[in-house]
């Protein structure tokens, strides 16, 4: 068997049944119980059972067939060099309101790959059109148990969806959502809704067809359309306003209160944005239903708000404002302008309860994709560092980690975190986004 053939093992975890086979980094898998492994959909079903065996090549071509006993479901504890063990699939769609059809020339080649892979929607939570599925794909996930798996709907009109997507088979494509839900996989979806094309009385139809897939179908997000201003070209969409927002609450609160009695889910919910647009409270967090889609930025305040008031609970209980007593301590922090008054609140708080301490909270403006991209993780390095020159910023800048690239310690334009720190002659620290890293980045350690 060449040398290039199966899928080539980057790293092996400590400790794991890899490494007590002497399975090493550079190793290929070529075989799972006597059958080629196509991609992660068939390693992960394959890896189910107590004993298999995994046939291994080393760099030098020597083959290693390996009987290996284990838990059901126990995974090897390797890490292949691709993920998805099989070239990514790019989306097919022209969709309206693409984001990456928004974004700025120049930028990084991996920002503009639209990928529309449901590997990923299990991998990554990403979420997919299902254009780009085949009836073999539906099948295997299907029959290997795969779930949840994330779609993004935007409209249940076959017609609507076809001219949203910009493409003819889009409303075909919905048929899968059928197969999934008669075979019981878990699903969750979100409708990107853009003003006067799927708002209003087509919402409305969406919620009620989605509706009949409960509870196989968890949950339903409803996220506006971000709006760049690199739109020259693109098909005319206008941003929403207050009252827009107040309405789609109203429909959104109103199909809540008519499916939470019967299955025990609010089933749909709203992005953050839209509350602070329509200048109304959060809901509790029991709306949330366990936050099943905080990646689509629904409850991520209500949950940093609670995660904040009990790390504070628990500096009380534990007297930290007591050894605190005679410090000073001055730091800065970043935030996007949509969330700036609950940072700015949380910070206002920790101030009154720890005497010396002195918080400043910085809403960053977006000028780099436009004003009206208000949320935190789309910030870039240069706006940052443009806007805080020459401030007062303290002992240390604090920035929410879900700036940076994934394991790495650059942002969206490019920016690394030292470049920041050198510009702004100031420590960096990353913050986790949970409310209780917040409380114990701004004290640091005392």
């Amino acid at each position: 068997m060449r040398k290039d053939k199966g899928h080539l093992i980057r790293k092996v975890e400590a400790g794991s049944i890899a490494q007590e086979m002497e399975i090493e980094a550079g190793d290929r898998l070529l075989a799972v119980n006597g059958e080629a492994v196509g991609d992660v959909f068939d390693y992960q079903y394959l890896m189910q059972d107590e004993y298999v065996e995994v046939l291994i090549q080393k760099p030098s071509g020597e083959e290693w067939l390996l009987q290996i006993d284990k838990e059901y479901e126990e995974d090897l504890g390797v890490e292949f060099e691709n993920g998805l063990m099989d070239e990514y699939r790019s989306c097919s769609n022209k969709c309206i309101f693409c984001f990456i059809d928004q974004m700025p020339k120049g930028m990084r080649d991996t920002l503009y790959f639209k990928d529309d892979d449901s590997r990923l929607s299990f991998l990554q939570g990403n979420y997919v059109t299902l254009t780009n599925m085949s009836d073999h794909d539906v099948e295997r996930i299907i029959r290997y148990r795969l779930s949840p798996i994330n779609i993004s709907f935007q409209t249940t009109n076959p017609e609507l969806r076809c001219r949203m997507l910009h493409n003819r088979f889009a409303g075909k494509a919905l048929e899968k959502v059928k197969a999934f839900y008669e075979a019981g996989i878990e699903m969750n979806g979100q409708i990107v809704l853009c003003k006067g094309i799927n708002d209003g009385v087509e919402l409305e139809r969406s919620l009620s067809d989605l509706a009949g897939y409960l509870p196989h179908l968890r949950s339903v997000s409803v996220v506006p359309v971000g709006l760049t201003r690199y739109r020259d070209g693109l098909y005319p969409l206008a941003p929403f306003t207050k009252e827009d927002a107040g309405g789609v609450l109203d429909i959104v609160h109103r199909w809540q209160e008519k499916l939470f009695p019967q299955w025990g889910l609010h089933f749909v919910h709203a992005s953050d944005e839209w509350y602070l647009l329509a200048d109304r409270e959060l809901p509790g967090e029991e709306n949330y239903d366990g936050y099943l889609q905080l990646e689509n930025g629904v409850g991520m305040l209500r949950l940093l708000l609670e995660e904040f008031e009990d790390s504070m609970g628990r500096l009380r209980r534990e007297g930290a404002a007591e050894r605190w007593a005679g410090r000073r301590r001055c730091v800065s922090a970043v935030t996007g302008q949509i969330s700036y008054p609950y940072i700015l609140r949380m910070a206002r708080q920790m101030e009154q309860e720890f005497k010396g301490l002195s918080v400043h909270i910085w809403p960053i403006r977006n000028d780099f994709f436009g004003e009206s991209i208000t949320v935190t993780g789309l910030l870039t390095g240069q706006d940052i560092v443009a806007q805080l020159k020459g401030k007062a910023l303290g002992e240390a800048l604090l920035l929410p980690q879900n700036l940076l690239r994934s394991g790495e310690r650059v942002l969206l334009d490019d920016y690394t975190v030292d470049g920041i720190q050198n510009a702004l002659q100031v420590p960096v620290n990353i913050v986790k986004s949970s409310g209780y890293d917040f409380t114990e980045s701004i004290l640091g350690p005392f």
